[in-house]
């Protein structure tokens, strides 16, 4: 596998250490992460989106969303069970899972609802007023040489 060193753009610019980070943690292989449970992120509307995880098998209780930082963590343990069933074939996995999202900036997690197995969470970007785009008014050459001081 083909690394790359992300040290000359660190040296050569000022405030991209997102973005590098970002790179870095996109290529880099890791093997840590799981492919359970499953999810689907979906785009609801031009700022708003949806991520569906199933967690079939988890109660309300038993699953924890957070967000820390510039990250949503998903986490979901299952409670011990003391009974004493006997199973003929286990296929429905409940076992403990941690998923983490990377946040843009301004996405904010605007709700959750767990219903039939799935667990919805809703996601909105709400960009500042500060930082839309806005038009600048262009004057005129008369009105600009009006206005100057002598």
């Amino acid at each position: 596998m083909r690394t790359f060193d992300f040290a000359p753009l660190y040296r050569a610019t000022v405030g991209f250490d997102q973005i590098a980070d970002l790179m870095d943690r996109v290529l880099t292989n890791d093997v840590s992460q799981s492919s359970y449970p499953p999810y689907n992120i979906e785009k609801t509307a031009d700022d708003a989106y949806r991520i569906s995880i199933a967690v079939a098998g988890f109660s309300e209780a038993e699953l924890n969303v957070e967000v820390r930082e510039a990250s949503l963590v998903v986490t979901g343990r299952k409670a011990v069970e003391d009974d004493e069933r006997t199973f003929l074939h286990r296929g429905i996995a409940t076992r403990a899972f941690e998923r983490k999202f990377q946040l843009a900036d301004h996405v904010h997690v605007t709700g959750a609802a767990h219903e039939d197995g799935m667990l919805h969470i809703d996601l909105k970007r709400e960009v500042p007023e500060a930082l839309k785009p806005r038009r600048i008014e262009i004057a005129g050459g008369a009105k600009a040489i009006e206005g100057k001081v002598n």
